[in-house]
């Protein structure tokens, strides 16, 4: 993760040497090296995610002459990648995404004992099937939708026992197959709240200014620029869903037509091409990436 990027480009590693200052431990070291187990814990995968889209965005900036505000109408990210697209933009310091980051993901992690929270990937329907499994697994426990992907993938997320009605459930109302993810705990759920609280209190101490361009917000589908709505809605999204779905088609109905993701892997440029067949989706992770980016600077 982030590796070639660091070799090549020295505004690339001075990002990471930020990040691992701002966290007092040696993050890059981890996203290089390993152990692979350690980084894919929550606490150490949310910054570092982060960090890898940071320093393409610095890379762009510095490198290729690229400034957001002339170029780029929104940004949005899935989940922690809300806080890469509100840091691109301006809203938070790097070292402040990454420190808000680190303690999302241990809130998160402390915020359910090991063992009680699953969640699970609904492949075949949409958001309305999706609500309705939602509803009868639940049977008295946590079972929410925590995120709409794409029209025909949606994750449910709530206490396992819940998850574990799912398939016999989802059967009955045309889940094509309910896919039990490997996550270390039920993200946006109500289970989050006591890690909504955290970040509430996290949030309330930083300094949040206006993003160059509106952020699409998860929980609204919609974009936002005042920093006490930013604040707000950030909290909100610990425990709401990621209405990525929607997000994607707000910005189609406003006029994007060309989405880079910007960071580690292509998942969300495939969500999106997935949702809107029309838009040009691209992936910039790479040096290659971003010598191949044509149209972006």
């Amino acid at each position: 993760m982030g590796r070639e990027l660091a070799e090549t480009f020295a505004a690339a590693r001075e990002v990471f040497e930020e990040v691992d200052e701002a966290l007092g431990q040696k993050l890059s070291q981890l996203m290089w090296e390993g152990p692979k187990e350690t980084l894919t814990l929550t606490e150490n995968a949310q910054p570092a995610l982060m960090a890898v889209s940071m320093a393409v965005m610095r890379v762009l900036e510095r490198e290729k002459g690229f400034k957001l505000a002339d170029k780029v109408k929104f940004v949005a990210g899935h989940s922690l990648g809300e806080y890469s697209a509100l840091a691109a933009a301006g809203a938070f310091s790097l070292a402040d995404a990454a420190r808000l980051l680190k303690l999302r993901g241990q809130a998160m992690q402390k915020a359910v004992p090991v063992g009680e929270g699953a969640m699970s990937a609904l492949l075949g329907v949409g958001l309305d099937v999706a609500q309705k499994v939602a509803e009868a697994a639940a049977q008295g426990d946590v079972c929410q939708v925590a995120n709409d992907n794409e029209p025909t993938q949606v994750v449910l997320s709530g206490h396992k026992r819940a998850l574990d009605r799912v398939p016999e459930v989802g059967k009955a109302l045309g889940v094509r197959r309910a896919v039990p993810l490997p996550v270390s705990a039920p993200f946006h759920c109500a289970l989050m709240q006591p890690a909504a609280e955290a970040m509430a209190e996290a949030l309330a101490k930083v300094t949040i200014n206006a993003p160059v361009v509106p952020v699409v917000a998860n929980v609204l589908a919609s974009p936002i620029s005042d920093p006490d709505e930013i604040r707000r809605r950030l909290v909100e999204q610990v425990t709401g869903t990621v209405r990525w779905r929607e997000c994607t088609l707000y910005m189609v109905a406003h006029g994007v037509t060309d989405v880079y993701e910007i960071g580690a892997g292509k998942v969300l440029a495939g969500l999106v091409k997935r949702i809107e067949k029309s838009l040009n989706a691209s992936s910039l992770g790479t040096p290659a990436d971003l010598e191949a980016a044509v149209g972006l600077v």
